[in-house]
């Protein structure tokens, strides 16, 4: 990619933060069920790539990376909307009768840059982590294990 290319993408990650689509939960969990379904669905095509690109048995390829993977997605649908609820703190006595707590909010724009040795796993998980939070990512996979970023990239187009 261009610099032009990076800077309009960033460009457009921010826009679509600033829109506020990636603030409602049930919007997140709608996205997460979508990742799910699409690693599900091409389960056996990532196996191959990670064959081609790292020589993984399909064994290991689904114990080592889409099955963690599947794992931390499913997790998170679970677990999202317990997440994002406030949580009470104490207030300090010079603020009596306030009530105090902390409310987990998205960071806004994210950037994966996925390592060679587990390039699915190391992708996917952060990628839902980032979604789960209510950020936008962009990813930049490995340049070592090339299938995989390819079939990382139409996954997620």
């Amino acid at each position: 990619m261009t610099a032009e290319e990076i800077k309009r993408l960033l460009e457009g990650q921010r826009a679509f933060y600033k829109s506020g689509a990636t603030v409602p939960i049930k919007g997140r969990i709608a996205a997460l069920k979508r990742l799910y379904g699409a690693v599900k669905r091409r389960e056996s095509e990532i196996a191959a790539a990670l064959h081609a690109d790292l020589g993984k048995s399909p064994y290991e390829s689904f114990m080592c990376e889409v099955g963690l993977a599947l794992t931390e997605i499913s997790y998170m649908i679970k677990h999202v909307k317990a997440f994002t609820r406030p949580k009470r703190v104490r207030t300090p006595l010079s603020q009596f009768p306030a009530r105090s707590y902390t409310l987990a909010t998205p960071y806004g724009n994210t950037l994966i840059m996925s390592p060679w040795n587990y390039p699915f796993l190391l992708t996917v998980e952060p990628l839902t982590d980032a979604i789960a939070a209510g950020n936008t990512a962009i990813i930049k996979p490995s340049a070592y294990s090339p299938r995989t970023a390819e079939l990382i990239e139409g996954l997620i187009a």
